[in-house]
């Protein structure tokens, strides 16, 4: 048995090694996708383009309108009439708009309420409402200085003695907050689901379009061994893969590996194992390899939704929450995330590696049953 599934899979790794096509597009394309997902996925939203409407050109106003535009969350363009926003936001020019009025520095030299007018674009709702948290962020800070400028002057001896309240952020695992630091990682697992399933599926898929399935099957090696000898060299290839995927981070985007190399293995070996159990059973359905890419499209899209890679679990529909229990991808995000920056051992993350292995036994038990019976 040993002999046989030897010769299987130095078939199968001369098939790879030979084809500089696919030499190229099993580990070029995950280290530059990591680097464009790194940089273009993010939570953080800058340079928002605002026009700015000062109908009070004051002293006040102006340097009201300077904060914005010392800001790096704003493009901000001076408009002189407010009728010019709505071409602007529905030609996409303007996101935001701020209209100042006429009395704006009266009104707060009398004590009164200042208001201030914003115009959003809510079409993307999550860039408004972040927009929004910006605008908010620089006109308290405009108003708390305001104040303080304004009883230093009226009453020092007042605004000496006032009690102050300070703030201070100290952001545990992730310093800087950056959404980099969150993305990567997540991306890691992405990328090794659509490999390791698409592999796995193509190339059984493959031997059964061209007809040499039924050459081999008419040898002496088992279904077995034929199994074996077509998804060890994928698994290698995984790890292979998040080798590479995770030096790529790690180097590139100095995002801290802080938990331990062997906790990382072990969650990576289960979910790959999952992703070959899927790979398999998309295989036993698919006649030609344009079938198993449409099968394969719809596992890893609503894979990678249901994973929390972009937005949090919590915030789905309750029903979509439960089915999320059956995505080994949810798990492997929180060993990645967790592993990476808090430091996570087998102690907390158990859960998740017996949930993936539970996962992966039973995939790959289905799928060499289903398939077996395909060969029959």
């Amino acid at each position: 048995m040993l002999g046989r599934l030897r010769q299987m899979l130095i078939k199968e790794f001369l098939h790879v090694i030979r084809d500089k096509r696919a030499r190229f597009f099993l580990f070029a394309p995950p280290v530059i996708q990591t680097l464009v997902f790194g940089y273009a996925a993010t939570l953080e939203i800058k340079h928002v383009p605002v026009a700015i409407v000062d109908y009070d050109n004051s002293q006040v106003s102006r340097d009201l309108v300077s904060r914005f535009q010392a800001s790096r969350y704003f493009e901000v363009r001076h408009l002189s009439d407010r009728r010019e926003i709505p071409e602007l936001i529905d030609r996409d020019e303007a996101t935001m708009a701020l209209q100042i009025n006429a009395g704006f520095a009266r009104d707060l030299a009398k004590g009164e309420t200042a208001h201030l007018q914003v115009v959003v674009d809510a079409s993307n709702s999550n860039t408004a409402l972040v927009g929004l948290g910006y605008v908010n962020q620089v006109a308290q800070g405009f108003a708390r200085e305001y104040r303080q400028k304004t009883l230093a002057r009226q009453a020092p001896a007042v605004a000496g003695g006032l009690p102050e309240i300070v703030v201070e952020r100290r952001p545990w695992y992730n310093p800087d907050m950056s959404s980099q630091w969150f993305f990567v990682p997540g991306v890691i697992g992405n990328l090794v689901l659509v490999i390791v399933v698409t592999l796995t599926a193509f190339a059984v898929v493959r031997e059964r379009e061209i007809g040499t399935l039924e050459q081999i099957m008419v040898t002496p090696i088992r279904r077995v061994e034929f199994i074996l000898g077509k998804t060890i060299p994928f698994f290698l290839i995984g790890l292979l893969d998040t080798a590479l995927i995770s030096a790529a981070g790690t180097l590139w985007f100095h995002v801290p590996l802080n938990g331990s190399f062997l906790v990382l293995g072990a969650g990576t070996v289960f979910f790959i194992l999952c992703m070959l159990g899927v790979g398999l059973f998309i295989s036993t359905v698919s006649a030609t390899q344009q079938q198993a890419m449409v099968t394969s499209f719809f596992f890893i899209m609503p894979a990678v939704i249901f994973s929390g890679f972009g937005s949090p679990i919590s915030s789905m529909p309750e029903i979509l929450q439960h089915l999320t229990y059956l995505n080994p991808l949810r798990y492997y995000e929180v060993v990645l995330r967790s592993v990476y920056l808090k430091g996570g051992g087998f102690d907390l993350l158990w859960p998740q590696m017996a949930a993936m292995a539970a996962i992966a036994l039973v995939m790959l038990t289905v799928s060499v049953l289903r398939f077996q019976k395909s060969l029959e």
